[in-house]
């Protein structure tokens, strides 16, 4: 019984250290058609004095067609959104619904504040509710003077044909971007944008004056069942921007869609906003 017992612990010994050794292995995220051949950037960010990690998807046939400059979109909250919307991208390229891009996520490595998430500043204009909100010129610094010209400099990304995209905060980002720096980005998709707690601020222009008129395009959507705190103030920016007699720095495509709550939203929003970006139409 010794003798067997003995054996017993040599061979589940055995099998852990093989699993170990193989889990050790090269994770080779190319074997997952959704997220391709996705390259990493640890992105330490002199703007923010913090380190962002960056996710990068460049098109398949990006290496036949080196004069070729892709449109680039460029997710927040990418820790989440990058696997999730670049493996929605690979399908929707089956049947050719959105064009090729190259796809950029911006993470955090984190969800919470302790773990060096700082979405709730980064992504919001100041509020009087929260004292850590109003973190986004800062951010947008970053951007501008570190992130875009990196990955247009390391990839054939087409600056004249940026997109960014968020959700939620993120989504308010979209908001701040399009009112302050249109320009920036040829196309903005604001998923459900959070306006809960600072709406005053996105009922005007912020930017360098005149307000340029139509100087990018801007998709934003709302869930059906997404919750009133968020829906409310959201339809009020709407209505605000919406209507015929007002200048906008922006052209304007709102959709409401049918049974999305807050989180569900995000990959309809991507597809969607894809779409509307690039159709023919404008």
């Amino acid at each position: 019984m010794m003798v067997m017992h003995r054996i017993v612990c040599i061979a589940s010994f055995l099998a852990l250290f093989s699993l170990e050794t193989a889990c050790a292995e090269t994770f080779d995220t190319s074997k997952l058609q959704g997220l391709g051949d996705t390259r990493y950037h640890a992105l330490k960010s002199e703007s923010v004095g913090r380190d962002l990690h960056i996710y990068v998807r460049v098109p398949d046939s990006a290496s036949e067609n080196p004069d070729r400059r892709y449109p680039t979109a460029y997710l927040l909250d990418g820790g989440v959104t990058y696997p999730l919307l670049s493996s929605y991208y690979h399908y929707l390229r089956f049947t050719e619904e959105i064009p090729e891009l190259i796809v950029v996520g911006i993470s955090y490595g984190s969800d919470t504040f302790e773990g060096g998430n700082y979405r709730s500043s980064d992504f919001t204009a100041p509020s009087e509710e929260r004292e850590w909100w109003g973190g986004a010129p800062v951010f947008q610094a970053l951007l501008a003077e570190e992130l875009l010209p990196m990955i247009e400099e390391l990839y054939p990304s087409d600056p004249g044909k940026r997109i960014i995209l968020g959700q939620s905060l993120g989504g308010q980002f979209v908001l701040y971007s399009a009112l302050t720096r249109p320009e920036m980005f040829w196309g903005h998709i604001a998923s459900n944008p959070a306006l809960h707690r600072n709406l005053d601020f996105y009922l005007s222009w912020h930017g360098d004056e005149p307000m340029p008129l139509d100087a990018t395009r801007l998709f934003v959507t709302e869930g059906e069942f997404n919750d009133d705190q968020f829906k409310a103030p959201a339809l009020q920016w709407v209505a605000f921007w919406s209507a015929p007699e007002r200048e906008r720095p922006f052209i304007l495509e709102f959709q409401v869609l049918a049974t999305h709550t807050h989180v569900s939203i995000i990959t309809e929003s991507f597809r969607k906003g894809m779409m509307w970006l690039m159709s023919e139409r404008k």
